[in-house]
């Protein structure tokens, strides 16, 4: 499998090579560790991890393209979907994006809200990356004019002082350290990550806690069956402790989630044995999480189901669930398309916007794949778009 991924630069290998050193000491001190936690080390170890390290992640350049950057019709219709809601909460209103990616979103996003004359107070950024923050601020500092910029803030934890306004993150929930379980003879085990004989990083599998045992059984009661022998799959059983770290001071506002997954029949059916977990090199998916680390993103598809019930349990209601293609549609993408293609310079910029719907759109791309939950609190009337509301698919949670 390895021999189809592109080879990595001597630089890469090397740099893949201190993390793993890091991890080799820390598993022979301590122990197999879960593989969340192998997870949380690959993706955001200072300086080494994925996304903490001064490599370029987003783009053709780098190892997977996300919405935002295919162009600015994703941003649009987002700005359109939230806007009578900024509008609504007036001058008090705050937009947080939690992970700024390379800036281009909030470049797009920022110039949007302007021309519909709801501006937020703050468009506020969490982003834990130290060197994709310094990007984001080279970039919007370059492209926006200063009263915009003077606009944006970045966070390094959660608002902690109550706020008004929307939340909104695009393929966030994927990239949180996810728990792996297995079932062997009806218990519920954990997949770790340890040393073999010859200090190689190998998978084995533990007695799961009570924590991750919970979660799961949650899931086999919602569901109605239990796991078969040998089944092995993702959980989130912080899922619920995090909203509630990132969204438990947005008092009144909006909360718009955008990733890909499935509902939970969808994500626990029975033939789907190995789970949801993928790592992404330079645009390429591969299986094993363990090749390079600090070199992929590793992913695991979002169980909507289970959003919906952690947003619940802070207060959270969900006001519209649906696959991305609706979501931009109610959102007013043909609007949206229709404005950029008159201003496009040339056919090949046309083209390009036809290519970006296409993208976002069509269900073998992310149109189907990708969905979107629009949660509420502290909102008399959620003022939405009635496109978006008769679009919902809430049913199917």
């Amino acid at each position: 499998m390895h021999s189809r991924l592109p080879e990595p630069s001597a630089d890469e290998r090397a740099h893949s090579d201190r993390l793993l050193q890091q991890l080799r000491e820390q598993l022979a001190a301590h122990g197999p560790m879960s593989f969340a936690q192998y997870m949380e080390r690959c993706l955001y170890t200072p300086g080494l991890g994925y996304y903490s390290a001064g490599t370029t992640k987003f783009g053709e350049a780098g190892d997977f393209v996300t919405a935002p950057e295919l162009g600015e019709l994703f941003a649009r219709c987002v700005v359109n979907a939230v806007q009578p809601v900024l509008a609504t909460l007036g001058d008090e209103a705050d937009f947080l994006e939690l992970g700024g990616g390379s800036g281009v979103f909030a470049e797009t996003a920022l110039r949007a809200m302007a021309a519909m004359d709801t501006l937020p107070r703050h468009y506020l950024i969490l982003e834990p990356s130290a060197d994709l923050r310094e990007r984001q601020r080279e970039r919007l500092a370059a492209a926006l004019p200063a009263e915009l910029y003077a606009r944006v803030q970045w966070l390094d934890r959660p608002p902690e002082a109550d706020w008004r306004g929307v939340l909104f993150a695009n393929e966030v929930i994927d990239a949180l350290p996810t728990t792996r379980f297995a079932m062997r003879a009806g218990e519920v085990y954990e997949e770790h990550v340890a040393l073999d004989g010859e200090g190689r990083l190998v998978r084995v599998d533990r007695p799961a806690d009570a924590l991750v045992a919970g979660a799961v059984r949650h899931v086999e009661r919602d569901l109605g069956s239990d796991f078969s022998e040998g089944y092995r799959s993702e959980i989130l059983p912080q899922l619920p402790y995090w909203i509630q770290a990132v969204a438990g001071s947005l008092t009144a506002g909006l909360m718009l989630f955008v990733d890909y997954g499935y509902v939970r029949r969808e994500f626990y059916l029975p033939d789907r044995r190995d789970g949801t977990l993928m790592a992404h090199y330079r645009h390429r998916a591969h299986n094993d999480p363990l090749y390079l680390p600090g070199l992929n993103d590793l992913t695991a598809s979002v169980d909507f189901t289970a959003l919906a019930e952690a947003g619940n349990s802070a207060g959270f209601g969900v006001v519209a669930y649906l696959p991305q293609a609706q979501f931009l549609i109610a959102a007013d993408l043909q609007q949206a398309f229709e404005q950029a293609y008159e201003q496009a310079p040339d056919e090949a910029s046309r083209y390009r916007l036809a290519q970006q719907v296409k993208r976002l759109t069509l269900p073998d791309q992310m149109g189907e794949r990708f969905q979107a939950m629009l949660l509420a609190r502290g909102l008399s009337v959620v003022p939405l778009a009635a496109e978006l509301f008769a679009a919902d698919q809430g049913e199917r949670l």
